[in-house]
């Protein structure tokens, strides 16, 4: 697997992956593209077409690439996790049920992968919380909070604030992160975090006060201990 991780780009790493498939490959005869959809290229995919899987690997890359860096904060250790979890949908696109939604399932591995990752490297950064979010890239993740921390007499600089900002997240538990990067940055629904992280639908939304509530709880004192300095 880590030969594949390393590969130069994805798709070389597919084809590595590819030629590594015990299976015995038979030319399909129905046509995939753009027009098609996930499952159908996973299905075309499992028949032993050579064009569905590179598809729908780079029709996620935007998508899941920018969900992994944000919850690892790294964007070399995001493009690892990223070929590491198609290479898992690789070897286990037979058991995906083709009467499900192919994207929860994908993002169910992403996140298991970006867990592992978390737990093999100690040195993890924060996740990066001044990308833009929102229809017009205007607001950053701070703002979806604004309204539960008060402000202090006394402002920061963005840069001292954008600091504090990281140092919460980047406190919080693996759990609290990836519920906040799920709801905030991909804008899922309750339901589709349930399915992805295989929890209940009530168990999201506790989760996700708490989560939000620890960065509020973090990001205050973090304010208060800079704007109010001991002596």
């Amino acid at each position: 697997m880590a030969s594949f991780a390393r590969a130069s780009s994805p798709l070389s790493w597919l084809a590595n992956a590819l030629k590594q498939a015990d299976s015995t490959t038979i030319a399909p005869v129905e046509s995939v593209g753009t027009h098609s959809t996930d499952e159908e290229l996973v299905a075309a995919h499992l028949r032993g077409h050579a064009q569905a899987f590179p598809i729908l690997m780079e029709r996620y890359r935007p998508e899941l690439h920018g969900f992994l860096q944000r919850f690892i904060g790294s964007r070399a250790a995001a493009e690892d996790v990223f070929q590491e979890t198609f290479l898992q949908i690789h070897l286990s696109a037979a058991a995906f049920d083709p009467t499900r939604v192919f994207r929860p399932w994908l993002y169910t591995i992403a996140a298991n992968k970006a867990r592992d990752w978390y737990r093999k490297d100690r040195r993890r950064r924060g996740v990066s919380l001044q990308t833009p979010i929102g229809e017009n890239g205007d607001g950053e993740l701070i703002d979806l909070f604004s309204a539960d921390i008060h402000q202090p007499a006394q402002p920061l600089t963005l840069r001292e604030e954008s600091a504090l900002v990281k140092k919460a997240v980047d406190a919080l538990p693996v759990m609290h992160r990836e519920i906040i990067v799920l709801a905030y940055f991909q804008r899922m629904n309750y339901q589709q975090i349930a399915e992805i992280l295989q929890i209940p639908l009530g168990t999201v939304k506790s989760r996700l006060h708490s989560a939000v509530a620890a960065f509020a709880d973090r990001w205050r004192r973090g304010r208060r201990d800079t704007t109010n300095p001991v002596a």
